[in-house]
């Protein structure tokens, strides 16, 4: 390939499934999802893929966590270990219930949450952790839970993900997905809870229903609560996705393994690979280690400028969480901050386009490299 590729949109075009789905919604009058049965159904559905039987469709994925965490009786005063290098609603969600984000260092295999740091940072008001499910590869829960902590997944990237044959979802004591427009589902926004606990369900259900009981009437609430919930058209927009979800995953699998193999002949720049004990990673992003003493010292900021230039759009990723005011940084953050300057992303979109696509991209860093130099 010798031109920059038609780096495909997202989300997809609609079906013909989700079309007939919305228009049912529509004709039907019932559009919220206290009277219709979309919003239900689909939940149980997406929860029965998740591994676990209890889902409660909400407005985002924030929400979703700021409900996971309120559920688990987070509060003011208490605080939540969250990784460093991760998305800012991670940390937003938990000041949103009230509490404190504790940012702790992740590792540099995987650039998910270090257990160690984590168990450092772990004191008296600690109520939880949050694993992240960083680019859709299932972070190590196992080493967390035995924080003794309630483990909250956060599983925005990682429809479908698994881990040791146990999907994303199941592996913490709740966990939360996003179906915002850059996600391997999408309804332009919305999200959802899973878990397997039926009480933390019921508590999550009232919570995000105005406070209402699952067995009271429409005018009892006997808690406080929230109006957080999902439509009745975006869960007709994102249930026929379940039946796609295998193919676009699969499709963006062979085409992260295409590009781990084209950038052999690049040094400095390696694919960074799935955690041990990964069944399935979702590829939601292709993160990339950049190592600028093979690019001629030139900083990220140059590279990345450099290579869309020739057409290959790739993105810096995130700043540590350590450097925001409101989120709490006990111990220093190193393996965070470092991937500010070295790591890149290969976003979802261009992993669809194929494989010949990701030969392009390895080409065009190899050009890159010999124009700076190196």
């Amino acid at each position: 390939m010798t031109a920059p590729p038609q780096w495909p949109a997202w989300p997809p075009p609609p079906t013909g499934e989700q079309r007939r789905a919305l228009l049912r919604v529509l004709d039907s009058g019932r559009w919220g999802a206290t009277s219709g049965t979309a919003t239900e159904e689909f939940a149980a559905a997406f929860a029965r893929r998740a591994g676990v039987p209890h889902g409660v469709c909400t407005v985002n994925g924030t929400v979703a966590l700021f409900l996971a965490l309120r559920a688990l009786g987070v509060g003011p005063g208490d605080e939540v270990i969250v990784p460093a290098y991760t998305f800012v609603a991670s940390a937003t969600a938990v000041a949103l219930a009230g509490a404190v984000p504790v940012a702790a260092d992740v590792t540099a295999a995987t650039l998910h949450l270090d257990p160690d740091a984590a168990g450092a940072l772990v004191g008296p008001r600690t109520k939880a952790v949050m694993a992240v499910h960083l680019a859709g590869a299932p972070a190590g829960t196992e080493a967390l839970g035995a924080l003794g902590l309630p483990v909250v997944e956060d599983a925005a990237q990682a429809h479908g993900a698994a881990r040791h044959g146990r999907p994303a979802g199941s592996l913490g004591d709740v966990a939360c997905f996003s179906f915002q427009s850059g996600k391997a589902m999408t309804a332009g926004e919305g999200g959802i809870v899973v878990t397997g606990d039926r009480a933390l369900h019921e508590r999550v259900w009232s919570l995000h229903n105005v406070g209402r009981s699952p067995a009271g009437g429409w005018y009892e609430h006997p808690e406080p609560g929230w109006n957080l919930r999902m439509t009745e058209f975006q869960a007709a927009l994102l249930h026929p996705q379940l039946d796609l979800l295998d193919g676009w995953l699969d499709r963006r699998a062979g085409a992260a393994a295409a590009l781990a193999g084209a950038l052999g002949g690049v040094p400095g720049l390696d694919l960074v690979p799935a955690p041990p004990g990964t069944t399935r990673h979702t590829w939601h992003l292709a993160m990339l280690r950049y190592d600028p003493a093979a690019f001629g010292g030139r900083p990220k900021a140059e590279f990345l400028s450099a290579m869309a230039s020739e057409g290959v759009p790739l993105e810096a990723g995130y700043r540590s969480l350590s450097r925001l005011p409101y989120v709490a940084s006990p111990a220093p953050c190193p393996v965070a901050e470092a991937a500010e300057e070295r790591v890149v992303w290969v976003r979802q979109p261009m992993l669809m386009a194929g494989e010949a696509a990701m030969a392009y991209i390895a080409h065009a860093a190899g050009r890159v490299r010999r124009r700076f130099g190196s």
